[in-house]
């Protein structure tokens, strides 16, 4: 009896598996592509500059740079999927991110504030911002890309002020460590056998309780698969960045896992289960696919909006803060440049759609990470800015196109 029931379950695990093979198919011919291209990308960016420039950009010392390097971008990357699923845009992410970081900053320094107080503030300074251009594109309907243009000019000359004459503010020891230093090599693997672990109980618990309701699941070989990948991945980063390096080791050492890693994926998943996993996140999508369907449904439409525009300048004042560790300090161009462009580029570069109703927030990953790639392995390659900014920008439109083409496809199919 037991090895009938055994075999049956196999049987029904190999089915629902090739089902899902399927379903998968079908979404990528119907024009869900979802971020499979800008994994393929950055697969062959990988591959591409490991064969240019295998002494320096394949070395334990440039992947931990590399992660640094992003950490800004791909956090403020991460609060521009929430305006983008909603067909919106901020374009004054950046210098929200730079006059947070402003903020705190000089609380900390100037003012010698608590750590806990001034970062709290610089949070909340952002969160005043969204809350202000929300109202202003919920309440009165003034276009985003209007609203979001005049703070981009006006946060400028805040963060300017805030600055001060020198034109540049230390951001304190406690802030320049969070994307300058790293986790004791012990802990970074205790880290990462937390995260598999947990996330192998959350989703397997998950898919016994939606057997149990008659739901839909995965079958046991793909959590298995999923986990035992995730499992791979993580502890071939962490033991990859737990060895030696520093070029001069006699001098500093450099090992473990950079916080700032630690920050991003932790961000990351707080930020997925608020979308994947709350009511609330069902309406952003909502909204962001049909708002009219959705204020029929019952849903707020105007609250869900503003809130969405605070959560992205929220997550956009961590961004700043990350700017800030990483290059020391505030300065005149903090969160300025091309850091707004890059962090757009890496949300849509990911899979997120411009068009709304599509995206996820390991998009903005993917995506911080395509955009990071080019411009290291470029600057290795030792090639001038100008060429950085035309391949960014050529793949910047590619995934546009990308993106428009899959719209176009899915509504044919009857999938939108």
């Amino acid at each position: 009896m037991s090895a009938v029931t055994e075999e049956t379950q196999d049987a029904h695990g190999r089915d629902t598996l090739g089902s899902l093979a399927r379903d998968y198919v079908a979404k990528l011919r119907g024009g869900d592509v979802g971020s499979m291209p800008a994994v393929l990308g950055l697969v062959v960016l990988v591959i591409a500059f490991s064969v240019l420039r295998p002494e320096t950009f394949t070395k334990a010392f440039n992947f931990g740079n590399l992660i640094q390097q992003s950490a800004g971008v791909t956090i403020i990357a991460m609060g521009l999927v929430f305006v983008l699923l909603l067909g919106e845009i901020d374009l004054s992410a950046g210098y929200t991110a730079g006059t947070a970081a402003a903020v705190t900053s000089v609380l900390l320094t100037s003012h010698d504030w608590p750590v806990a107080a001034a970062i709290l503030v610089g949070l909340l300074t952002g969160t005043v911002i969204g809350f202000f251009i929300g109202n202003m594109v919920a309440r009165l309907g003034i276009p985003s890309f209007v609203v979001t243009l005049a703070l981009f000019l006006a946060l400028q000359g805040v963060m300017l002020t805030i600055i001060g004459e020198k034109g540049s503010i230390d951001s304190g020891e406690f802030i320049a460590k969070l994307n300058s230093d790293n986790l004791p090599v012990w802990l970074g693997w205790v880290v990462a056998v937390a995260l598999v672990a947990t996330y192998a109980a959350l989703t397997f618990v998950s898919n016994r309780r939606r057997r149990r309701h008659g739901l839909t699941s995965e079958p046991n070989l793909l959590w298995a698969l999923k986990s035992g990948g995730l499992a791979v991945l993580t502890f071939l980063v962490v033991y990859y960045l737990s060895i030696e390096r520093s070029p001069k080791p006699n001098i500093k050492s450099i090992t473990g896992v950079p916080i700032s890693l630690v920050i991003i994926i932790g961000l990351a998943i707080v930020l997925t289960v608020v979308l994947s996993r709350t009511r609330w996140g069902s309406h952003v999508y909502a909204v962001g696919g049909n708002a009219e369907a959705a204020r029929r449904a019952g849903i707020n439409v105007k609250l869900v909006r503003l809130s969405c525009f605070m959560v992205c300048s929220t997550v956009a004042a961590v961004g700043g803060l990350m700017l800030a560790s990483y290059s020391g300090g505030v300065n005149n161009v903090t969160g300025g440049n091309q850091t707004l462009l890059y962090a757009v580029g890496a949300a849509v570069i990911g899979g997120t759609s411009l068009f709304g109703g599509k995206g996820r927030i390991v998009d903005a990953i993917i995506g911080g990470t395509v955009v990071a790639t080019i411009a290291n392995g470029m600057g290795l390659m030792n090639q001038p800015d100008s060429r950085k900014y035309i391949v960014t920008g050529l793949v910047l439109l590619v995934a546009a196109s990308v993106d428009a083409i899959s719209r176009r496809r899915a509504a044919a199919t009857g999938r939108v």
